[in-house]
């Protein structure tokens, strides 16, 4: 009996694993490298994650405060992806050009942050370290968006529409191939993040440790290797334009003409209408952010938003009457119920000053944290696999808001020194860095899920010719809700306030001094909005017209 119930056991486990992981490699096409590349360039970004933290911690002034004002701005250039897209779509055969305008745009930002880490004093004689900071950290999003948009259009265009002797394929298997090809798409950043997060463990050991010269080389050689980034985006280009010779060649030896060929291989046969309230709307709201930005105004960020939620709205509506009343129904649920999720406030960079300044976590701590996360993630791709496709939107969003809830559980206990007690009654093995793996293990698997079904959604359902567009207008919608996300960080750090000691970089007296008392009640505010606002969400969705993918 023991004996049949392991054999079976391990039956269910190896078909599991075969359904989850092996068919997800059997379904792999050369076709979808090129995206995947692109994806993989975007995945790597994070690689000077954790030395930015520790640069802004030890050699700038900034607050909390104004660190999660700069995060509203960085993520302001994703809303452009709505005119980017069409932009895509209308110019479909040179879209290369914009990922390499983007991996242009990444290196400048590097660059600049090579410049203060190794050139200092040449630097802060053109501008202080804090533009220049400012300009590097808003020149990278741009690139990315840049990218991204691209990458987006290029996993329709890795999908084959038909078979290799040119006879169309089963809209059923195109519909999983959507879902695989979206799926690896999420794998390929995730995978990019296990990397970074390799080398930073690597390269990051014992920095704690050395003295001041050294720590700033270790970190002035993470932004030399960031280099290889934009580098990688630009292979994917390079690789899509050999692979679709490749194929034009391959049909034209079977007999078709390159015109037909081409035609086969093509998403677009023809360009679409140029859309002039998509790109009209992209470059009102571009002038009005750099108006509202460089003037300094107060409230800029709030009129930004505002604005930009207007213009997205609009034309999403506009967009939306391409669809049949039954799917913009469900693309409109699905939108709201994705921007709730993503719209919940954090608590800002006072937090990870926290676990730095109290609880002693290193920079090599913090990369194996990551290394932790990005891994479990991967894994949770996979096993989530089947959840993602066979449950809606709401389910999966209910699901994902109980489950971050209960693990927001630990990091508050541990400020009110929960891990003091725990360490004390297990001599010493369950500390505050044991908790945080086991919680940062637990966590990580979730962060990615929600997207997954819209995109794959987007990439089946949308018109052909606008594909791209469809893509970057509910992308700009989603990333919307990152902004919103930074504006309600900004706000509770206004109403709780948390400072890290801030020392005169000339005299070494202490100009701010480190303040966490008001950190535990932000974690508990911010724990309980996530917990409320999607619930609420999914409750108003399920009683009115609009549905959920």
């Amino acid at each position: 009996m023991k004996i049949s119930f392991a054999t079976g056991f391990v039956s269910v486990v190896n078909q599991w694993f075969s359904a989850n992981i092996i068919s997800l490699g059997r379904e792999m096409r050369l076709s979808y490298m090129p995206p995947l590349m692109v994806y993989v360039a975007a995945g790597i970004s994070g690689l000077t994650g954790i030395v930015g933290t520790f640069y802004v911690k030890e050699k700038l002034g900034l607050s909390a405060e104004f660190l999660a004002m700069l995060g509203f701005w960085m993520m302001l250039p994703w809303a452009l992806k709505m005119p980017l897209g069409h932009l895509v779509d209308l110019m479909w055969r040179w879209k290369g050009l914009l990922v390499y305008l983007g991996a242009s745009l990444i290196m400048l930002s590097l660059l600049i942050m090579i410049g203060l880490l190794g050139h200092t004093e040449a630097m802060a004689a053109m501008a202080s370290i804090e533009t220049w900071f400012v300009i590097s950290a808003l020149l990278a999003p741009i690139g990315y968006v840049l990218q991204d948009v691209v990458a987006d259009a290029m996993t329709v265009e890795a999908v084959p529409r038909v078979d290799e002797n040119g006879q169309k394929l089963d809209p059923a298997k195109r519909k999983l191939m959507h879902v695989t090809m979206q799926t690896l798409g999420r794998v390929a950043i995730i995978g990019g993040g296990i990397l970074v997060s390799v080398a930073n463990v690597f390269l990051l050991r014992d920095a704690a440790a050395l003295p001041e010269a050294e720590k700033e080389a270790v970190y002035l050689f993470v932004y030399q290797l960031a280099l290889i980034i934009p580098a990688v985006s630009i292979f994917g280009v390079i690789l899509a334009s050999w692979l679709q010779r490749r194929e034009i060649q391959q049909f034209i030896s079977q007999g078709h003409s390159r015109q037909e060929a081409m035609n086969l291989l093509a998403i677009h046969v023809e360009p679409p209408p140029v859309n002039w309230w998509i790109l009209g709307g992209g470059l009102v709201f571009t002038v009005a952010s750099l108006t509202v930005g460089l003037s300094r105004m107060p409230g800029g960020e709030e009129i930004i938003f505002m604005i930009s939620m207007a213009i997205v709205l609009f034309l999403m509506w506009r967009l939306t009457g391409e669809l049949e009343p039954e799917a913009r129904n469900v693309l409109v649920g699905t939108a709201f119920l994705v921007f709730i999720f993503r719209a919940i406030p954090g608590p800002g960079a006072g937090s990870t000053w926290w676990m730095i300044d109290e609880l002693g976590f290193d920079q090599q701590f913090l990369a194996v944290l990551s290394l932790v996360g990005a891994t479990l993630t991967l894994f949770g791709m996979f096993i989530f696999r089947r959840f993602m496709a066979e449950r809606s939107i709401a389910y999966i969003i209910g699901f994902l808001t109980i489950a971050g809830t209960f693990l927001s559980l630990p990091i508050i206990g541990m400020y009110f020194g929960f891990h003091e007690w725990t360490a004390s009654v297990t001599g010493g093995v369950v500390d505050a860095r044991f908790i945080a793996l086991i919680d940062t293990a637990l966590e990580s698997p979730l962060g990615q899920i929600a997207m997954i079904p819209m995109l794959a959604w987007i990439a089946n359902s949308a018109p052909d010719k606008l594909k791209a567009t469809f893509f970057a207008v509910m992308a700009s919608f989603t990333n919307l809700a990152l902004s919103a996300s930074q504006l309600g960080t900004k706000y509770l750090n206004q109403f709780y306030e948390v400072t890290r000691e801030v020392k005169d970089t000339v005299t070494g007296e202490i100009t701010i001094p480190a303040d966490y008392g008001e950190l535990g009640q932000l974690l508990i505010t911010v724990t309980i909005i996530g917990l409320v606002l999607p619930i609420v969400a999914i409750i108003i969705v399920k009683h009115s017209r609009f549905r959920n993918a």
